[in-house]
Formats: C-alpha cells, sequence, structure tokens
C-alpha cells in the first residue's frame, strides 16, 4: 500500500470523545478532522464498532480515517457500549439498542459546528452491518454508506447458519465476541473508574453462543436487522464490496438486485478485508473510491461517481489449490445490471458420476453415498481471515467421501459470474439430513480446487421457516444454492460437482449418519455461464493502486504463532483440527500499551460417531502499562447428543496475578432439526 503523507488538509485529532446516549450512558468516539472544519464545516463519516479503538484496530483506523479526514471529512470512529472506553455492557450483536445508539451518535454529529449536518457511515464486517442495518431506519442527517464483507440475511447467509445448517463459526465467532465484550476500558482515559467499568462487563456477559443456539430456525430475532425483510426501507445511496474468498460475497449482488436507490458493487478475490488491505491481491485503490462516493454524495460535486457498471468483479483464473494464496490471477469484469443480460443459466443434467452435456437425455439412476465425517477437514473456514491459511485445500480426499460428478474435458474455456444452483431428486434414510454441494476446478493431473460451495439442511427445504423432518424413502425435489462466485475453467480442465452427506467440521453434522440417493437425469447443475466480452476491456485496470495515512507504530515483543492442524489417530479414531492465532505481544507506542491475544480452536470427532462432534475454543487478552496489567480467560466447548447440544463456558478474569472474577456456564439446549 503507497502511504499517503501529504493530503489537501491538515487534520487534527481528539482521541476521547464522549458522546451521550438518550439513556444517559456515554460512547467514546475518535475523531480526525480538518482543522478548517472549526470555522468551515464539513460533512461526517461514522465508523462504530466493538474492536477497541484505543488499541486493536488503532494501526488499522489510522490508514483510513485521516486519509479521508485530509480530504475534507470528520471521520468518526465509536466503539459500542460495553467495549473500549464507551460504558454500559455489549452483550450481543445488532440489537435494537445497538441501533439507538448508533441514531443517537449521528444525531449528535449532525448539530456539531464542525459538521455540515450531512453525515455517512462506512465499515467492515459488523461495522457494514450497522451502517446498512442503520440506514434502513433513515436518520435524517444520513446521506450515504460505503460497505465491505456484510449481509443481508442474519439467519440464511451470516456465520451462524448456511441452508440452516450451524456452522463452526458460529462457535468461534461467539468466543471471538465473548473475549472482546470482557476486555477493560484504559485507565488512561476513563480514570479509576475502570475496574466499576470491567468489572459491570464481566458480571453481565455470557457466552454468545447459547442465544444463537436458542435460534436454530428463522425467527423473528434473525428477522430483526435483517434488511432483505424490507429493502425498501433503504432510502440511500450503497457502494458495497466484498471478495470472493469472504463469507459475505453473496449480499453485494442481492442489494444491487434488490434495492431502489443508487448502488454500486464491487467484489475482488479478498477475503474478510477491506479492499485497500486486500488479500489474496491485487488490493486496490479501495480509499479513493469511498472519497469519490462521499464526494459526490455529501458535497453534490458531479465526478462521474454513478457512471460505468452498476458491478465491477474480479474474473478469477485457475489456480492450483492452495491454503493461501498471495494474488489470484484475473481480470475486472463489468456488469451494466444486476442481474445482468450477459449471464446464460446453463444446465447440466447429472449422469452416473457425470455432468452431461446441457440437453442431453440422461437415463434415472439412484446413486447413493453415507459420507464419512471425515468430509469437510480440508474445506478451511467458512469465511477466510488469511490468518492462519484458511482457504480450502486440494478437494480429492473430499471427494473420496461423496458422490462425484465430472463434465467432459473442456475444449473451450468457460466462465461464470454469479450463484451456481444443484437441483436434486432425492431421498433419505433419516428424518434429519443435509446436502454439501461442491463446485471444483479439476486441473489435468487430478488436482481439484474448490471454486464455491453451498449447504442446505433438508429439513428446511424451500426456505421453510418451520422446519419438518424427512420421511425416509420417500422422494423429493430440493434446491441447493452455491455461493456467488467469478470464475474461469480452461481448456484441457474439467468441472467437477461433489455432493457430500456431512462438511465437518465447517458446519455441525446430523446427529445421525445419513445414506442419501440421488436420482440421476432429473437432477441437475446450473451454471451462469458468462461469455467473454471485448466490453470487458472497458473496466480494464479500473482502481489506482492502494492508498493510505502512515500507520500508527507499533513494537512487537513476543512474535506471533499461527497453526492450523489436521490430524487422524489410527489407534482410536479420532480426527481434529486444531487452529491456533496468536498475534503475540505487541506495544502500541503512541499509548505505551503492550496487548497479547491468543485464540485456539479444535474440532474433533471419533470415526463415524456423529454424536462425537465436538468443538472449543479459548481467548486469552491480557493489556499492560507499567504496573497496571488485566487479563481475560474465556473457554466455550460445544458437544452434542442426538437430540440436545451441550455447552460448557468458562470466564475469568485477573488484575495481576489475582483472580477477581470466575464464573462458568453448563447447559444443554434442544436440537431443532439441525
Amino acid at each position: 500500500m503507497r502511504t499517503v503523507t501529504t493530503l489537501p488538509h491538515d487534520i487534527r485529532e481528539e482521541e476521547h470523545v464522549r458522546i451521550p446516549m438518550s439513556d444517559g450512558i456515554h460512547l467514546s468516539a475518535r475523531i480526525w478532522r480538518p482543522t478548517s472544519s472549526d470555522d468551515d464545516p464539513v460533512p461526517a463519516v461514522l465508523e462504530a464498532i466493538p474492536y477497541r479503538k484505543r488499541d486493536l484496530t488503532s494501526v488499522r483506523d489510522s490508514v483510513h480515517h485521516p486519509y479521508i479526514a485530509g480530504h475534507g471529512y470528520a471521520c468518526v470512529r465509536v466503539d459500542l457500549r460495553g467495549t473500549g472506553e464507551s460504558e454500559g455492557v455489549l452483550v450481543d450483536e445488532y440489537l435494537e439498542r445497538e441501533q439507538r445508539d448508533i441514531e443517537d451518535v449521528l444525531a449528535w454529529i449532525a448539530v456539531q459546528p464542525w459538521c455540515t449536518g450531512r453525515t455517512g457511515m462506512m465499515g467492515i464486517s459488523w461495522g457494514a452491518f450497522t451502517a446498512l442495518q442503520v440506514a434502513a431506519r433513515r436518520p435524517p442527517s444520513l446521506r450515504a454508506i460505503a460497505i465491505a464483507s456484510f449481509t443481508d440475511d442474519r439467519y440464511a447467509d451470516d456465520m451462524h447458519y448456511m441452508g440452516g445448517c450451524l456452522l463452526s463459526d458460529n462457535l468461534a465467532e461467539a468466543g471471538t465476541m465473548f473475549a472482546y465484550a470482557t476486555c477493560p476500558p484504559d485507565p488512561e482515559l476513563v480514570g479509576d473508574r475502570w475496574r466499576d467499568m470491567w468489572l459491570e462487563r464481566l458480571e453481565h456477559s455470557r457466552p454468545w453462543v447459547l442465544e444463537w443456539l436458542r435460534h436454530q430456525r428463522r425467527d423473528d430475532y434473525w428477522r430483526h436487522a435483517s434488511v432483505c425483510e424490507d429493502y425498501s426501507a433503504v432510502r440511500c445511496p450503497v457502494l458495497a464490496s466484498s471478495g470472493w474468498a469472504d463469507g459475505y460475497s453473496n449480499a453485494v449482488t442481492r442489494l444491487l438486485e434488490n434495492l431502489d436507490v443508487p448502488r454500486k458493487g464491487l467484489i475482488g478475490p479478498w477475503s474478510h478485508k477491506f479492499p485497500h488491505l486486500g488479500q489474496p491481491g491485487p488490493a486496490i485503490g479501495y480509499l479513493q473510491e469511498v472519497v469519490r462516493w462521499w464526494d459526490h454524495w455529501l458535497k453534490d460535486v458531479d465526478n462521474g461517481v454513478m457512471d460505468g457498471p452498476v458491478l465491477r468483479a474480479w474474473m478469477q483464473e485457475s489456480v492450483p489449490p492452495s491454503t493461501s494464496y498471495e494474488e489470484r490471477p484475473g481480470r475486472w469484469v463489468g456488469e451494466p445490471t444486476w442481474p445482468s443480460p450477459h449471464i446464460t443459466p446453463t444446465t447440466f443434467p447429472l449422469g452416473g458420476n457425470r455432468l452431461a452435456a446441457p440437453g442431453e437425455t440422461v437415463t434415472e439412476t439412484g446413486l447413493t453415498v453415507r459420507s464419512p465425517l471425515s468430509v469437510g477437514q480440508f474445506a478451511g473456514k467458512w469465511a477466510s481471515y488469511s490468518a492462519p491459511p484458511d482457504l480450502p485445500y486440494d478437494q480429492r480426499e473430499e471427494d473420496g467421501g461423496s458422490l462425484v460428478f465430472d463434465s467432459g474435458v473442456l475444449t473451450e474455456r468457460v466462465e461464470i459470474l454469479g450463484a451456481p444452483t444443484v437441483e436434486l431428486e432425492l431421498s433419505v434414510s433419516e428424518p434429519v439430513a443435509m446436502v454439501a454441494a461442491r463446485l471444483s476446478d479439476v486441473a489435468p493431473d487430478g488436482s481439484a480446487t474448490r471454486v464455491s460451495y453451498g449447504l442446505l439442511n433438508l429439513t428446511r427445504m424451500d426456505g421453510r421457516d418451520d422446519p419438518e423432518p424427512f420421511v425416509p424413502g420417500r422422494r423429493y425435489r430440493a434446491t441447493v444454492r452455491l455461493n456467488g462466485v467469478a470464475q474461469a475453467f480452461p481448456p484441457g480442465h474439467r468441472i467437477r460437482l461433489s455432493l457430500s452427506t456431512s462438511y465437518w467440521p465447517l458446519a455441525w453434522p446430523p446427529p445421525r449418519p445419513v445414506l442419501l440417493t440421488v436420482y440421476t437425469g432429473s437432477s441437475t447443475l446450473t451454471l451462469p455461464v458468462r461469455p467473454t466480452s471485448e466490453s470487458d476491456e472497458v473496466v480494464k485496470d479500473p482502481f489506482g493502486p492502494p492508498e493510505g495515512a502512515p500507520p500508527l507504530s507499533t513494537t512487537r515483543l513476543r512474535p506471533a504463532e499461527q497453526r492450523w492442524r489436521v490430524s487422524r489417530d489410527l489407534v482410536d479414531y479420532r480426527s481434529a483440527l486444531e487452529i491456533v492465532k496468536d498475534t503475540g505481544t505487541v506495544r502500541y507506542e503512541a499509548v505505551n500499551l503492550d496487548v497479547s491475544r491468543r485464540a485456539e480452536e479444535c474440532y474433533e470427532s471419533v470415526a463415524d460417531d456423529f454424536t462425537s462432534a465436538r468443538g472449543e475454543t479459548t481467548w486469552t487478552m491480557e493489556f499492560r502499562r507499567g504496573d497496571w496489567k488485566t487479563r481475560t480467560v474465556t473457554h466455550t466447548a460445544l458437544s452434542c447428543t442426538e437430540t440436545e447440544f451441550l455447552v460448557y463456558a468458562t470466564l475469568d478474569g485477573y488484575e495481576g496475578e489475582h483472580r477477581v472474577f470466575s464464573r462458568q456456564w453448563n447447559e444443554r439446549l434442544p436440537r431443532d432439526h439441525v
């Protein structure tokens, strides 16, 4: 990334501004704004997240907020209630109280003497969720949003559930937030109140996974703050982006299709990163795009920001399977509208372990599979976070426990853009069953790179809010929608569809092993084929290089550790995926604070005992300055029987080496057709 030290405006920074909420508590904000805004007000841009502006996101924040402020904006970075130096307690995500808080913050910003009264919101992940959800509430000052890596559907397309299947990221992210919500504020900013604020957080915290497991079907809990429930509620312009390696790529095209406001979509090869920090590369000049967006919608600059394609997407070239990539080769393509008139749905009937040619008549045959629990160990994470390497590896081992359908060797290049779908005529042997569908690019040497995948809990077939158990042996029709992608398949390669009845540990397995029968002839794979076009030259290299302000200085005092280990013991048949994400100890020089973070995850099972599936996550967070030292240790374990989920969790807080708080939870929750 190119560091920009000279910007159009000199800026000033206010590190700890207390903003009053309607219920009397105060949120803490960091504000960057032009020095000239004292006399010449500017529009403001808000980012609100729970990840600690003074330390854990301070380096990232220092790259983009001063950059945007230097182009003539007041940038306000707020820690949500109960995080960082903000008062209160954070007990769950996207609550009504959180959204009212953001409305209070926007109202406060709009009347500041340095603000014109016009505001925007930006963010990635939680910050993007917040921006989109608040946009649907139409606060009067909010004129536009710029969001990355988000969803409009909290149940069907988030890290909790996918196709009605419980994701292991439901546990992993619950562990993350259990840790973040129990960290103390910094005494340098809040004074002697820090201990009371911290103890309040510890006292009222709980394992977030408990609430998420109480809602295993689409109900009002998930409908709340899911913008897909009423797209018409969003009335401001939206710049939406994500990456093909992220778990949140699907919402970009849904917004393009369903919103009726000015909108632009951008999807690159990236994981869960801002596009100017994008990994795998190439990263792009996203901040320049965002400044143009704000200039048009917050300053009325006629800069052509709405010209060109509605969707710009990175068409990925074929690559060998790997758990990480520095860059994904490809090119930018553009679509004038979405759905695109350029996309041709092309349907391949499923034949006897092959993808038949479009239009070919296939004789019906019943093909069966009962996948071992080992299918899924090379699936990677639901969303790639690029640390440690967490992309799917070679799919050949996975394919050994799956039904596999290969195309013939391609004689010409095939490109797809959009969401593949699989229509299945099927029957199953158990009342609760799932299907995992994977699309792969098979090279001439046989290596298989996963291109996309989809999951479906069959009891939630057809998007049912009220699941129904299957009648074993009865024939049903089911549609599995895969994640959207832009991918080229070169001549000499094959296109492969693989179907399995489990995908552990990416998704929690069903209560019992399932024998799946797929009937060929009436089962199909449909690909969104996009013919190559000379018009693609219009979007050749459409972005400048990534830019940002100089990052804050840090010193690494203890090295980081990253581990991603798959193991199998052929004595007791235990299989495990062990993950370590340890950032080491980092000193934030500007505030003389040493921070240590370590997360450990383990997902294991024994042979093909589907009730042996178990996941656990442990986080250690430590903050230290001189004689002041605190540490929190959070642990959450999830296991199951055929009828229940079992949650065991602990929370311990230490001041120095003295434990000042300890609590444990041990709860059982019924499985609801999962």
